[in-house]
């Protein structure tokens, strides 16, 4: 039986510590609210939080942004999202925001990309005990959805992209064989701050309006359109600075999206960081306040629970297939092997925190870029 519900008060708590601690992009974030908030806590049942992963995964934008909104909606509607969606990204606006104020005055990001190489490989341990338990709270033990679960990852491995017309497809090969509409069943078929730069800052907002409107996935999966539009079309960064903002948002905590405050910050100072985070943010806030109540309206009816279980498993398999890619590009050495093994095995067998990992994986990071010389 789940605990009571939770106040607001508690609830915003924990948005806050994961938004401020919660390490490791949208996989890890994912697996944390998981663990967290149904497994440990019961404020969430399993059924709200595969509806929430679901309409995460069918909306476009950032996927642990969305799915802390949809959280927030489920316990206090619009009320519960607003409040939600300000605590988890403000933590890291700020710091990405302090960041860009460094990296414009001391020029680069030198340490930071050492501390990275061992956060990167840390944080891989952390996302493959998180994609694990999150497949074993949402899949049930029907073949089709591990079918799904395992053509998802493989796909998402192999195209390093999380295609949105799978996961629709995933829900309605499930609808079909496990709750077919009536129609099917039938013989016969039915019919089928503008002072400073307003130009620029409207650019900016337009532009990662839409972002955050029109690319579905996780928030690596931004960053193709990202580079696009940043480098290619405005010019507004070159190549190394686009990779340092990536490099940037991977070391801050909370949704790997927040990469376009720093970008935004770069052009244009504190107002482009508020335009940037304003424009991609506001699509992702507006995907689950205004569907929401429909989704949920009919999620009891046995045909949407059946293409919300086809949805989850395709999700599912996608973070797996994610965590190949992302140990793809973190594991490239000896050293990057023993850290994410070392990490794995902190978090699964020795239960040690996730902060304290990354830490750790910094540390090591700058000890073994400083011996190499």
């Amino acid at each position: 039986m789940s605990n009571p519900r939770p106040t607001t008060a508690a609830l915003l708590r924990y948005f806050l510590y994961i938004g401020t601690l919660g390490f490791g992009g949208p996989v890890a974030l994912v697996g944390y609210m998981q663990r967290d908030l149904v497994e440990r806590r019961g404020w969430f049942t399993r059924d709200e939080y595969m509806k929430s992963l679901a309409l995460s995964q069918l909306a476009p934008g950032p996927l642990a942004a969305q799915l802390a909104i949809c959280l927030g909606y489920v316990h206090a509607r619009v009320r519960g999202a607003t409040l939600v969606a300000l605590v988890f990204v403000l933590p890291s606006f700020l710091m990405t925001v302090a960041l860009g104020w460094l990296y414009v005055r001391f020029g680069g990001v030198a340490g930071m990309q050492a501390a990275f190489y061992g956060v990167g490989a840390a944080v891989i341990g952390i996302i493959a005990v998180a994609a694990y338990r999150l497949a074993r709270l949402t899949m049930s033990k029907r073949r089709l959805e591990w079918a799904i679960f395992a053509v998802m990852a493989v796909t998402t491995a192999w195209t390093e992209s999380e295609i949105v017309s799978l996961f629709f497809l995933a829900g309605v090969v499930t609808m079909v064989a496990q709750a077919p509409p009536a129609f099917l069943r039938r013989t016969t078929s039915s019919c089928l701050s503008l002072a400073v730069a307003p130009g620029v800052l409207t650019e900016l907002f337009w532009f990662f309006a839409k972002a955050g409107a029109f690319v579905f996935g996780s928030g690596l999966a931004i960053v193709p359109f990202l580079y696009g539009g940043v480098v290619k079309e405005y010019a507004w960064l070159t190549d190394a600075q686009f990779v340092d903002a990536v490099a940037v948002a991977m070391l801050t905590p909370g949704p790997i999206v927040i990469t376009v405050a720093f970008i935004g910050y770069l052009v244009a100072a504190f107002p482009g960081a508020v335009a940037a985070a304003l424009g991609v943010f506001l699509p992702v806030y507006l995907f689950v306040v205004i569907p929401f109540p429909w989704f949920d309206r009919f999620s009891g009816n046995p045909q949407v629970k059946a293409f919300v279980a086809g949805v989850t498993a395709a999700a599912s398999g996608a973070i797996a297939g994610a965590c190949l890619v992302l140990a793809r590009r973190a594991v490239i050495d000896v050293p990057t092997a023993v850290l994410a093994l070392a990490a794995l095995a902190a978090v699964w067998r020795f239960k040690v925190p996730e902060p304290v990992i990354i830490a750790a994986g910094g540390l090591a990071g700058l000890a073994i870029v400083w011996l190499r010389g």
